[in-house]
């Protein structure tokens, strides 16, 4: 693949798996600090694709990226649900007994904490992202260092496996998005998912106004999320995800919803990740 991808974070991250597993391990990434880089590298040209996280079964949305995607006028064209799995990594021909410091992204320690209560010796140290972590033990050969990353971060930086799996929540899902500046423009009888931002009228029964227009065309709503108008106090927008089975009914409700909303936007029409 000769198309870059921007990611969030280094090679061997969530993100990066996420981004092999939707276009194939043939991949040149582009890895970026935080997420407004990743859209700076998409708008600029450098990147023909984005990954991004969000949300997650156990943090819930993540709000500010939803607003990222809205404000830069970004196209969702693809999804990807990945099982987050966090295991204990660290140079070979140790042990956990020879571990005193375990590294990584303050949320996976945060995820992993009670693996640790069985080895008060151990000192957590957060790091800018689980990859990352892994990353330094391998070029600084830190013995006595442990990360907590993913199964492509320990294969990429040959850090053996000591202990699989050690987050509290075995059922630890991730929604990805893929992120490009344009529309998908696939065939319109393999979309079933898109994602909608829309805003109401100041009077009673706006949004269920809105509700009943996809219901009454057979459209699931999988996801509903309000984040305020910025420059509007008190005012909101909702983000929802939907899901159809013929492709025609959609567009039939959303010629409604032009009519009977204040604002509607189409963030993204794409083939749903059906696992």
């Amino acid at each position: 693949m000769n198309e870059k991808i921007a990611i969030q974070g280094t090679q061997g991250s969530f993100h990066y798996q996420a981004a092999e597993a939707y276009f194939g391990k043939d991949i040149d990434v582009i890895e970026c600090r935080n997420f407004d880089i990743v859209v700076k590298k998409l708008l600029n040209g450098e990147a023909q694709w984005g990954v991004m996280a969000i949300e997650n079964s156990i943090a819930g949305a993540i709000l500010p990226n939803y607003a990222l995607i809205d404000r830069n006028n970004l196209h969702i064209t693809g999804e990807y649900y990945m099982n987050i799995q966090h295991h204990l990594m660290a140079l070979g021909n140790q042990t956990l007994a020879d571990i005193t410091e375990v590294r990584s992204h303050y949320m996976a320690l945060l995820q992993c904490k009670d693996f640790f209560e069985q080895y008060p010796h151990i000192r957590l140290v957060e790091a800018t992202n689980t990859a990352q972590a892994a990353k330094e033990i391998h070029e600084q050969q830190l013995k006595g260092v442990a990360a907590i990353a993913s199964t492509s971060a320990s294969e990429l930086y040959h850090l053996p496996i000591l202990a699989e799996s050690i987050q509290t929540i075995k059922r630890n899902a991730t929604r990805f998005v893929v992120l490009s500046t344009t529309d998908s423009h696939l065939p319109k009888e393999e979309i079933d998912k898109a994602t909608l931002k829309f805003q109401v009228y100041d009077k009673s029964g706006s949004l269920a106004t809105v509700l009943n227009v996809l219901r009454d065309h057979d459209i699931n709503m999988t996801k509903i999320q309000s984040l305020p108008v910025i420059e509007t106090p008190w005012k909101y927008a909702f983000f929802v995800d939907v899901g159809f089975e013929h492709y025609a009914q959609f567009e039939q409700a959303m010629q409604l919803l032009e009519i009977m909303t204040e604002e509607l936007k189409v963030l993204g029409k794409f083939i749903s990740d059906k696992r």
